[in-house]
């Protein structure tokens, strides 16, 4: 009985989870659901599934502003965030921008 329980917690985490925009072919949605049928399948795998999906580790693990900006480049995983979310979207930077080092 506990398994079925965890099997519906799983597919229901499943569900939610996000779509990876990068790797059409691979989601780890369809891993998860996959793993809801698993017959041995117990709590102690549903629990760390939630914590990365509800990111505990990153709210009980705060980076400081020091790890964020390093002083060499203090930019760097914001741009790093803006790529990512542009190339999500499908835009990019011209091919001037990216000669002359460009950000918007």
């Amino acid at each position: 009985m506990a398994s079925s329980k965890a099997a519906q917690k799983l597919f229901a985490i499943a569900k939610t989870w996000p779509v990876d925009p990068f790797r059409p072919n691979i989601q780890l949605k369809n891993f998860l659901q996959s793993l809801s049928t698993h017959p041995r399948l117990t709590e102690q795998i549903v629990i760390p599934v939630q914590a990365l999906r509800d990111n505990t580790i990153q709210t009980k693990y705060p980076l400081s502003k020091k790890t964020l900006e390093p002083a060499s480049m203090p930019k760097h995983y914001t741009r790093v965030v803006q790529g990512y979310e542009n190339s999500a979207k499908g835009t990019g930077r011209s091919w001037w921008q990216i000669f002359f080092g460009v950000w918007r």
